[in-house]
């Protein structure tokens, strides 16, 4: 099986533990993520695209550290401002939800993708209330996208590294979230 694993920081990655997977770091954000993944598709082809990155949580059932399967995400800021309220487009054909079969034995959630991660308490409860995610990142539902276009399989992994609240980088575990995310993949991979 062709695997191709995908992350926006090469910190996210431990090379060591893929040393014979092939790996396409696209830089931060949906447009990054976008741009590099196309090019990369347009050129090579895959069995499975893996996107493995951290994450931020609303959950508070999910700890920092655990390890999910993103199985739903949504473009957040797609739509427009009516007054006070958000809205989605409902006279474009525009998808802002990709829905993708779970392929593992991990917890599946939800996320949304930004270009702006959360840390303003009224913007966090807007959101929960808008389409009450569980996760964010800033590129998971650019890969779905991408990789529906080019009919790909996809699956995306995410190690919750905070908590989404006002930013506070001393509640944040980077090192652990970093570390289970690449024992869960390399796991992932040595079962497929």
């Amino acid at each position: 099986m062709k695997i191709l694993l995908i992350a926006a920081t090469s910190d996210e990655i431990i090379k060591e533990c893929f040393s014979k997977s092939e790996i396409l770091i696209s830089g931060v954000g949906m447009v990054n993520t976008t741009y590099a993944l196309t090019k990369h598709l347009r050129e090579n082809s895959y069995d499975l695209v893996v996107n493995m990155g951290v994450a931020g949580c609303f959950n508070s059932a999910i700890k920092i550290g655990d390890v999910v399967e993103v199985v739903e995400d949504h473009f957040s800021e797609i739509g427009f401002e009516n007054g006070e309220e958000f809205e989605n487009f409902s006279d474009f054909e525009i998808t802002s939800t990709f829905k993708v079969e779970g392929k593992t034995n991990l917890q599946k959630v939800k996320g949304i993708t930004v270009n702006t991660v959360h840390g303003n308490e009224d913007s966090i409860a807007r959101i929960i209330s808008r389409l009450n995610p569980d996760v964010e990142s800033m590129e998971g539902a650019a890969i779905f996208k991408v990789c529906k276009e080019f009919a790909v399989p996809c699956m995306q992994i995410r190690a919750i590294s905070n908590k989404v609240e006002k930013r506070n980088r001393e509640n944040w575990n980077m090192p652990l979230a970093i570390q289970n995310l690449n024992t869960t993949v390399q796991q992932i991979i040595v079962a497929l």
